[in-house]
């Protein structure tokens, strides 16, 4: 099957700029103009939108879902935790690494281990402030709050870093959705496309990628 008819299974939308009149959009305008029909075909609910604008700059971009724990690998990976010196942030460092080995199934486990009572409720301080000091509710909950209590520690410091390093780090990474097509050709252009859907099948979760073929029976009820 051709990498096109699945674009649709793991990216939300395709967008492409381009200037009409500039020689530098000619090769992203022409591989647009020449697989719109089949792309549109193969994916006939998918948005595959073409922006133009004067002077603007030739690209395509999607969306990818990333999550917090994608944030942090890239900052860890490309030296983001930095100091006003310039020297590694050791201590965010090891704060973001021990934030991803948070046990994220045990503590959705945990939140219900007091019966009846949320504490992830909204208002749930204002409603009920002395929660904490409830000796059943706190020995019941003693595994969540701790494992909760450590997540958010480290989130306090790994946000710590200075000039807003962390919501930069963020808008680095959501740079990844887009790639530039200056002066680029028709095969440059369909190499990003691909690329883009690479990403969506790592990040995105918009459909499961089921067997070609059958590997599991279970027979239907007996008494049919």
């Amino acid at each position: 099957m051709s990498w096109k008819a699945g674009l649709s299974r793991h990216l939300p939308c395709i967008r492409f700029f381009g200037c009409p009149e500039s020689p530098s959009s000619r090769g992203i305008m022409k591989w647009y103009k020449d697989n719109y029909d089949e792309l549109k075909m193969l994916n006939p609910t998918m948005p595959l939108m073409f922006r133009t604008a004067e002077n603007a700059m030739p690209a395509v971009t999607t969306e990818l879902d990333f999550e917090t724990d994608d944030l942090l690998k890239f900052m860890i990976q490309t030296g983001k935790f930095k100091d006003e010196n310039g020297t590694v942030a050791e201590d965010r460092v090891e704060a973001a690494k021990a934030y991803l080995k948070t046990d994220w199934a045990a503590i959705a486990r945990e939140r219900w281990a007091s019966p009846g009572f949320d504490p992830e409720r909204p208002g749930l301080d204002k409603i009920q402030p002395e929660w904490r000091d409830d000796v059943e509710i706190a020995k019941n909950l003693e595994l969540y709050l701790s494992l909760k209590g450590a997540a958010d520690e480290q989130m306090e410091i790994i946000k710590s870093g200075p000039n807003n390093e962390y919501t930069r780090s963020e808008n680095s990474l959501l740079m990844c959705q887009r790639v530039d097509l200056w002066c680029a050709g028709p095969s440059e252009v369909e190499a990003a496309v691909k690329h883009l859907a690479k990403l969506g099948e790592r990040f995105n979760d918009y459909e499961t990628a089921y067997p070609e073929y059958i590997t599991e029976f279970y027979p239907g009820a007996s008494d049919l």
